[in-house]
Order: C-alpha cells, then structure tokens, then sequence
C-alpha cells in the first residue's frame, strides 16, 4: 500500500514534538519553525502551527458511542492495536476507550479514540479478520 500524507494544525509544535515524537514514537523527520513531519507507522503527517485552526470537533452517534466527526488514523494488526492500546492506558485520556466495535456483525474491529494536545482526533483500529475492512 502507498504511504498517505496528511498535514493538520497544532496550537504548539513542542507539545506536537512530545505526543507524536515521544509518546507515539512517530520517528521526526524534516522540520522548520513552523512544522513538523512525523514517519506515523510508515505514514507522512505533517503538524503545522496554526493555533487558530484547532477549533473542537463535533461528535457522531456510531455503535452506541459518539465519534469524533473529524479525526485521523490507522488501521493496525491487531497485535500492535493491542501493544498500543496497553501502553496509551497509562498515558492518554481516551475519547473512546480500547474496546470491540459492531461485535459480531459485519466490519467488527477493535478500536480507540484519543485527541494529540491540540484537539486533533485520533483513531487506531484493528480488525481480527483483515478480509472485514470493507464489509457491508
């Protein structure tokens, strides 16, 4: 699969630096004064400093739970989802704590929400069976 980029803002480029960098351990890559590029899981995303565009995000009603409408992530395997989902416990707080989605209909897949410090929404997923990615 091609790698995507996305750029998005951030309120603060230290505290971008620390979630990304440290806590996620997205590996830096090139950076100026005014942003940052971040290797998240062989992904490109860019934090540019834009205080004024980190603006609270609405929620969604999806299995029982509101979504954040505008959020960002990956799908994982689900050994790494897990790995992840044990560390952040200790280190974020979740908008959606770890748990299963849809169980035992058609797309079911671990899943957690938590926002970086400026507000932006972040999804991990995984999913048992890779095959229910796309199901109907």
């Amino acid at each position: 699969m091609v790698p995507f980029h996305l750029a998005f803002p951030v309120h603060d480029l230290a505290a971008a630096r620390a979630f990304y960098g440290t806590l996620l351990q997205c590996p830096e890559g090139r950076s100026s004064d005014r942003w940052i590029d971040f290797d998240f899981f062989g992904h490109q995303i860019v934090a540019h400093l834009a205080p004024e565009d980190c603006t609270p995000v609405t929620a969604s009603g999806v299995d029982g739970k509101q979504v954040p409408v505008r959020h960002f992530g990956l799908v994982l395997d689900m050994e790494t989802w897990k790995s992840l989902a044990d560390r952040l416990t200790q280190e974020v707080e979740f908008i959606i704590e770890p748990h299963i989605r849809f169980e035992g209909q058609p797309g079911e897949q671990a899943t957690m929400f938590f926002a970086d410090p400026s507000g932006n929404a972040i999804e991990l997923k995984a999913f048992a069976d890779p095959a229910q990615l796309f199901a109907t």
